[in-house]
């Protein structure tokens, strides 16, 4: 099972899961839903520690860099963002209620009924603070960090992220699968199971298809600042596509993106500064992902979507997505906090949120790392550069 990729082994625990609820005897069932109460429970306790471990050092670290370049990449990575989660808001709103059917298909998972079985035993772990307070401190302490160059808190707030990127890599996702397999044997016990993974093809469609019209329209912009043809940058960025989907890291695909971006016309120096930068701070694929995952959980459950409550959970979510793509699953761990403070989902609805996200976490990872380099593109002509020729850039 370690040598399979994360999205295999949650393919396996949903098909565990559906077989256990539906040919396993009750009490066999509940050791399952025990284990993904107690997990739960934990992951209710990590997620502060999460916050401030990603947000902090993440905010620190933009401290560095070019100046007015700096602030001009994080801005146009930050607004790309936003609006791809608008994009993905209207969308689903307008979308979802025709495609999942709400007449006919509903969850109850905030508050479920008696169809849904108990844990034998519930074991609490209170969280050290709450969601908001980790937000506040971890912006405390990254803009510390960025403006006194303390390089005493600074070597801490580092060793503390490696420690919690651990507790992710090394805890939570290798057990994840099997929570997630509790979860489906109770709703499959429960009769909902039906429900779930008709939401899970039929949103999955949807996500990519926003993803390729936001690369679309990202390499537009581009192209007609630079007076370039948008289908050839895109064409040339085809690699860095097909290598983020393989390797589900911005990070890991920093190499060949860059490589691309270059292979686009853009001067060395900008792009060996804007890639690694948009690595980590340019999040318009998952923040497509999220937004469409979470309307689809709050229509199916019957909660109110108004784009009034949506929208400052998306304009937060490029804040505190920052340095989360470094580790697997990193953007839905680092948003958890934002899903239950802002959204009010309960330990069910996130689960359940984590497990549509890693579905198709590939994916957005690749509409990310392909909008990094219509990003270069546009900060290449911006700070007065014009795009290389081929022969310019084969020399």
């Amino acid at each position: 099972m370690k040598k399979l990729g994360l999205l295999s082994r949650l393919i396996i625990a949903i098909i565990l899961g559906i077989i256990i609820g539906s040919i396993t005897p009750k009490g066999f069932i509940q050791i399952f839903v025990t284990f993904s109460n107690i997990f739960g429970s934990f992951l209710g306790f990590a997620i502060p520690l999460i916050i401030i471990g990603f947000i902090a050092p993440g905010i620190g670290e933009l401290g560095k860099g070019a100046g007015k370049l700096l602030a001009l990449t994080a801005g146009i990575a930050y607004l790309s963002t936003v609006v791809s989660g608008t994009v993905a808001y209207f969308t689903s709103f307008t979308v979802l209620p025709r495609m999942l059917d709400l007449n006919s298909l509903s969850l109850n998972l905030n508050n479920p009924g008696e169809a849904l079985l108990k844990p034998f035993f519930e074991i609490k772990i209170p969280p050290v603070m709450g969601v908001m307070t980790a937000l506040t401190i971890a912006f405390i302490l990254g803009l510390g960090i960025a403006v006194t160059k303390g390089n005493v808190i600074k070597k801490f707030m580092t060793e503390f992220q490696g420690i919690i990127e651990l507790v992710i890599s090394k805890v939570i996702i290798p057990l994840l699968p099997l929570h997630i397999l509790g979860i489906f044997a109770n709703m499959t016990y429960a009769g909902e199971v039906v429900t779930i993974v008709s939401v899970f093809a039929r949103v999955f469609i949807m996500i990519v298809l926003i993803h390729i019209a936001i690369i679309i329209i990202q390499y537009l912009i581009a192209g007609t600042l630079t007076a370039s043809n948008p289908f050839k940058l895109i064409r040339t960025m085809i690699p860095a596509y097909f290598t983020a989907i393989g390797t589900q890291s911005s990070a890991a695909t920093i190499p060949v993106t860059l490589k691309q971006t270059r292979l686009n016309g853009v001067d060395d120096g900008i792009s060996e500064f804007v890639i690694p930068l948009c690595a980590t701070i340019h999040l318009s694929g998952s923040t497509i992902t999220l937004t469409s995952c979470a309307m689809a959980v709050m229509m199916l459950n019957g909660m109110a979507t108004p784009f009034a409550s949506i929208f400052p959970f998306i304009l937060m979510l490029g804040v505190t997505m920052v340095a989360a793509p470094g580790v697997p699953g990193g953007a839905i761990m680092a948003a958890l906090g934002l899903l239950e403070t802002m959204l009010n989902f309960s330990p069910t609805l996130t689960s359940l949120m984590i497990t549509l996200y890693l579905a198709q976490d590939s994916f957005g990872t690749a509409c990310n790392v392909t909008g990094d380099g219509a990003i270069a593109v546009m900060i290449n002509k911006i700070s007065g550069k014009n795009l290389k020729s081929k022969d310019e850039v084969s020399a």
